[in-house]
């Protein structure tokens, strides 16, 4: 089982609505949903591509999975995650867009966001010592010879490559898509997203993920609010 500290809008936002009609599936339910009627792009095609975001969840990523550390307990992080959570003052990402990440694609902030750049390198440096060290298979996976120099330390370090200076916040909506493919599905995404990406998104809350089993897709274990000493346990 795998744990990871992540951003994602409330349950009731139309932001998570339309994310979890375009993955498949509810980040706070499990529940699978229906995808989207899509003028350009099959249900199946849409099942394909949205894969890899699918199991993971609609969230953009603070600390990514990680196995907790033989000392530490569930029980532990979520008290500290409750304590960290109410020092923060919450904030906006004025705006969200749909952009081309390599081969994938995302949502990220229209210009940078300082804010959730601290909040990011603050999140990983409070909560490492949670973090069970990195096996050889998991170094493997995070293929170490295709990383910059700044990336392999931050891999060694921190048990990723892409955090402090190399981080940049983004929220998945896709795997892997053929260059043929690309214009069809970015027009797509505009199309679905864009109706609800044209007002502030307010980051208010972590919310920390839990894998379901080993291999198992990730859900809203509970959301944390900033600014308030409290947690909001998703059933």
């Amino acid at each position: 089982m795998r744990y990871a500290i992540c951003f994602t809008p409330s349950a009731s936002d139309p932001l998570t609505l339309v994310a979890a009609n375009w993955l498949g599936r509810n980040v706070y339910s499990g529940e699978m949903v229906d995808p989207p009627a899509t003028r350009g792009l099959g249900i199946h095609e849409i099942a394909f591509h949205t894969a890899v975001p699918r199991r993971y969840g609609f969230n953009g990523t603070l600390k990514a999975p990680f196995r907790l550390a033989d000392d530490m307990s569930e029980a532990g992080l979520l008290r500290d995650l409750m304590r960290f959570s109410g020092t923060l003052t919450p904030f906006e990402i004025p705006r969200l867009e749909v952009a081309r990440l390599g081969s994938t694609f995302g949502l990220v902030p229209s210009v940078p966001c300082q804010e959730m750049h601290f909040l990011a390198a603050s999140v990983i440096q409070t909560f490492d010592h949670y973090r069970a060290p990195l096996t050889e298979a998991e170094i493997e996976r995070s293929d170490p010879d295709g990383l910059s120099a700044t990336q392999f330390a931050n891999l060694h370090r921190w048990g990723h490559p892409y955090v402090m200076d190399e981080f940049r916040f983004h929220m998945m909506l896709t795997g892997t898509v053929n260059p043929t493919d690309t214009a069809r599905m970015e027009q797509v995404l505009r199309d679905i997203f864009e109706p609800v990406l044209a007002e502030p998104v307010p980051v208010s809350n972590i919310a920390l993920m839990m894998e379901e089993g080993t291999g198992g897709p990730f859900r809203v274990h509970s959301l944390h609010p900033m600014g308030k000493i409290s947690a909001r346990k998703i059933a």
